[in-house]
């Protein structure tokens, strides 16, 4: 080969070499990521989420599981409003009784920083701005308000107004919006005493270390009903300023399922089912008076 036509061969293969490896480095089209829009949409196909456990759906909640919001300490029982709402959800995403699996979470881990082990949370946490730089929450499935019991003998037993609490000795499970309306509305006088569980809130009224306690409203009446009849619902706090107070399903910050159950909140709020869930499992929290 003469000279000439060897120099132009090599230049020829050195330019191949070089298209090639840009041709490599590049992106190829059947290599695209994925359409995230299509992929919302194909990710809430019924039953088949992208769940912790393939073909499962694993919901969380504290234990003691109280009622009025679950039955016998038994989350799994689908008795309790909910126990019932979390069976609700599952079957609105696709998921049978028999896919659903329960795991315990203490009530503070449920919205703290971190990765979580289930694919969401049932256990009366309300949605707040502050929890959601930790978490994501589905659509309020419950409109709360919080109440105060108090011992009958106790001096709170007869207020009338949040002022009357100012002077009284109040309690409340740390990290709930009931310990948030003693700091921020109430603002008491003695610095409030803080349980790490309702239980211990309720043996403490119980025995007359505090002169009543903050739950929400169908707690309340549970309490006094069933498991400190010596006590009474003394009134319930007015909504706040803004949107009603509402519980949430928590879900991981990035979870990628928190559209497609709060789409399935959405759907059985406007079938119904929440509202007969409600009147089902909390019926006795009627109208209390509301301090003002």
């Amino acid at each position: 080969m003469h000279l000439a036509n060897r120099s132009l061969v090599t230049a020829l293969c050195s330019a191949l070499a070089l298209c090639a490896a840009l041709t490599g480095c590049a992106p190829r089209a059947e290599e695209k990521a994925p359409d995230r829009a299509a992929g919302a949409t194909a990710s809430c196909a019924p039953g088949k989420l992208a769940t912790r456990a393939a073909g499962k759906l694993t919901v969380g909640t504290d234990k003691p599981a109280y009622a009025p919001w679950f039955s016998d300490d038994e989350p799994s029982n689908g008795k309790g409003f909910e126990s019932a709402v979390a069976y609700a959800v599952a079957k609105e995403l696709g998921y049978d009784r028999d896919a659903v699996v329960w795991q315990h979470t203490p009530f503070n881990s449920a919205f703290a920083p971190g990765a979580k082990k289930f694919d969401f949370d049932i256990n009366q946490v309300s949605i707040s701005e502050e929890r959601k730089k930790a978490v994501a929450f589905s659509s309020g499935y419950y409109d709360v308000r919080q109440a105060v019991v108090a011992l009958k003998s106790s001096k709170a037993a007869k207020a009338k107004s949040v002022a009357d609490l100012k002077d009284v000795k109040l309690g409340a499970q740390v990290g709930t919006t009931s310990l948030d309306f003693i700091t921020d509305l109430v603002k008491p006088d003695e610095k409030p005493a803080v349980y790490q569980r309702n239980d211990f809130a309720k043996s403490a009224l119980k025995t007359g270390q505090v002169d009543a306690i903050v739950v929400d409203l169908p707690t309340a009446f549970y309490i006094t009903g069933a498991e400190v009849p010596e006590a009474e619902v003394v009134g319930q706090f007015a909504d706040s300023p803004g949107d009603p107070e509402q519980f949430g399903l928590v879900l991981d910050k990035e979870s990628a399922l928190t559209s497609c159950v709060s789409g399935a909140v959405d759907a059985l709020r406007k079938d119904g089912t929440l509202a007969a869930l409600e009147k089902e499992w909390l019926s006795d929290a009627v109208d209390a008076p509301v301090l003002k």
